[in-house]
């Protein structure tokens, strides 16, 4: 069986690369012979993930002005409204490979909590126009994200695979056939521990990881963050740990970690992790934390799969979602429009101290179930092609 996944950024974002690496883990042990094909936008960022028979070229491609491809694709656009043929050569790294495919994933797990894709739209019409079977894999979509042009498209899928339950009530309520509750495959990741750092408190140190994304949403989040960082110096005797999880250009955790880092390195106090390290290597850091905040949402799977009472500071359906399957209630989960609200960060944070013992024991009772469903999407999938 020959899997191709696409619509995947490339791998300095730590989430799609524990995406990545553990699906294609998941996949080959469950599956006598699987190879596994990565098409990506940033391919040279992907070497770092065993177990891959090849990875693939699908930056996108430029149509130059002026050439017979600009021509046709401008008329389309201009006459009919039509951008399917632009599309089609923007994407064309991609679509070339599907012949070679048995099954299709669309892995971008995200991709449908941000506004249209036509891009992805585009791609997922030549997999069925080749007869090949189209899987969305770990998916979250929330209501305000699901137009009736994305609701086409997801009907085009074999299989849509939810990682949380609000997606997949949410899909099930709009007619949508072929969808079934899973978990995040990064659930099962493994984790590689290295040295810890220096002024790392064993069994004392917390995580906090921040976003550009989130403080690109709520401008006042990064006076909040910075005025919790103030409350866990003044009311514990932690060490803190600045945790980057996507260290992307333009969208680098590091950049915004690194200033809270100046303010505050002079305390002893707070330290940084590096932004090179892979995303199995995060985990190991993470899985020796006592507490973690959040906002990425693959450092809070880390967390969480490791057992860490853990403070999301969520932007998304998913984030809601991942929480409600663990604790059977939105746990600890702030939404976006809270963030800049520093009481309620501290409060939830304060509240995190107080019920670390039940949430530890909590996460010790679910974590197992959970990865349990993870699995549970390779039965999914090999159902499909036998």
């Amino acid at each position: 069986m020959k899997v191709l996944m696409f619509a995947h950024g490339g791998s300095l974002n730590r989430g799609c690369e524990a995406i990545v690496r553990s699906s294609t883990k998941l996949i080959k042990e469950k599956v006598e012979a699987a190879q596994v094909y990565l098409v990506s936008g940033k391919p040279e960022t992907d070497h770092i993930i065993p177990k891959l028979d090849k990875i693939i070229d699908g930056s996108d491609s430029k149509i130059k002005r002026y050439t017979f491809d600009w021509f046709v694709a401008s008329l389309k656009v201009k006459l009919f409204d039509d951008e399917s043929y632009a599309l089609q050569k923007i994407h064309q790294k991609i679509i070339k490979e599907i012949k070679e495919a048995d099954i299709c994933l669309s892995i971008g797990g995200d991709n449908y909590c941000y506004g249209e894709q036509p891009g992805w739209y585009e791609v997922d019409r030549q997999v069925k126009r080749q007869g090949k079977k189209l899987v969305l894999w770990g998916c979250s979509v929330g209501e305000e994200d699901l137009s009736e042009r994305k609701l086409g498209d997801l009907q085009l899928f074999d299989l849509i695979l939810a990682r949380e339950t609000l997606t997949y009530h949410l899909l099930k309520e709009k007619g949508l056939k072929n969808v079934y509750l899973v978990a995040d495959p990064a659930f099962t990741m493994e984790k590689e521990e290295l040295d810890l750092p220096k002024g790392w408190k064993e069994g004392n140190t917390i995580g906090l990881n921040f976003s550009p994304l989130v403080l690109q949403r709520n401008k006042k989040s990064q006076e909040a963050v910075r005025e919790l960082i103030y409350h866990i110096l003044t009311t514990t005797d932690m060490t803190i740990a600045l945790t980057p999880h996507v260290i992307d250009k333009g969208n680098n955790d590091y950049d915004v970690l690194n200033k809270f880092y100046k303010e505050y390195m002079e305390t002893g106090r707070v330290l940084i992790l590096p932004d090179h390290l892979n995303a199995t290597q995060y985990k190991g850091y993470i899985g020796r934390m006592r507490f973690f905040i959040g906002a990425r949402t693959h450092a809070t799977i880390a967390a969480y799969s490791n057992c860490v009472p853990t403070m999301v500071l969520g932007y998304s359906v998913k984030s809601k979602g991942i929480s409600k399957d663990i604790f059977g209630e939105e746990k600890l989960v702030l939404g976006i429009d809270e963030i800049s609200d520093s009481a309620k960060l501290k409060s939830y944070f304060d509240q995190m101290l107080r019920e670390e013992k039940e949430l530890r024991e909590n996460l010790q009772k679910s974590i197992p179930q959970i990865k349990k469903m993870s699995y549970k999407a390779i039965d999914y999938l090999y159902a499909l092609v036998h």
